[in-house]
């Protein structure tokens, strides 16, 4: 069954930002008294938005976090994004030519999506089909799969012809949930040992390293759906 829609999430599928946000909240977090390196906040909490990770660390630890992080983050973030922001290679070329409606589904806010995406010349391939999960639909974030569903209905696609890219486990259970089928992706710096299995064991029917295995993967999956 062919697809009629590719969603990408943004974030560590896209550009480079999910390194930048761990080494952000890694330093945030051990400064207010819970230690934690960078790669295990790309382990444990990548596809989360940055509240939604003090509420699960404070719950986890009982250290009180400051509400004074989520400005503080805010400000840390946009400047290593302005300064330090980097596309994942192939994607450009992969946007520009993929066959099949296409969008962006993510956590970030469309102010951050829009100057990510600007500032990597990645906005013009996809405005406006851009969504952020906090500011469409019912607003939930993922991992619910209400952003996934948003856009799906938008296109007036049916969620099983739709395909995702993601980069998270919290991400891939989402659109898994909405009824979506998904590809993960591992090109991104943030990656760390385990990564694809843990996409895997979320739901992702295959795991990519490179973008420009995309559009082949998309075609073999057309074909594992009919042989089903």
């Amino acid at each position: 069954m062919e697809p009629q829609l590719i969603i990408f999430d943004c974030d560590g599928v896209l550009v480079d930002s999910e390194i930048l946000a761990a080494e952000v909240e890694s330093k945030l977090l051990t400064e207010s008294g819970y230690p934690i390196e960078a790669e295990a906040i790309a382990e444990r909490f990548a596809g989360l938005t940055w509240t939604d990770i003090l509420i699960q660390v404070e719950k986890e630890s009982g250290v009180p976090i400051s509400a004074s992080l989520i400005e503080e983050s805010t400000r840390q973030m946009d400047q290593k994004l302005r300064h330090e922001l980097n596309v994942i290679d192939g994607i450009e070329q992969v946007a520009a030519t993929l066959k099949y409606p296409k969008c962006i589904a993510s956590n970030s806010t469309s102010a951050s999506l829009k100057m990510m995406l600007e500032q990597s010349s990645l906005y013009d391939l996809f405005a406006p089909n851009i969504f952020s999960a906090r500011e469409v639909g019912t607003r939930k974030a993922k991992p619910a799969p209400d952003v996934y569903i948003f856009a799906a209905k938008h296109f007036n696609v049916e969620p099983a012809r739709c395909i995702v890219i993601e980069d998270s486990a919290h991400g891939v259970h989402a659109a898994v949930t909405a009824g979506m089928r998904v590809i993960g992706f591992t090109g991104g710096a943030h990656t760390y040992p385990g990564h694809a299995d843990k996409l895997t064991d979320a739901g992702a029917e295959t795991v990519i390293s490179r973008h420009r295995d995309l559009p082949a993967v998309i075609e073999a999956m057309a074909v594992w759906s009919e042989a089903v």
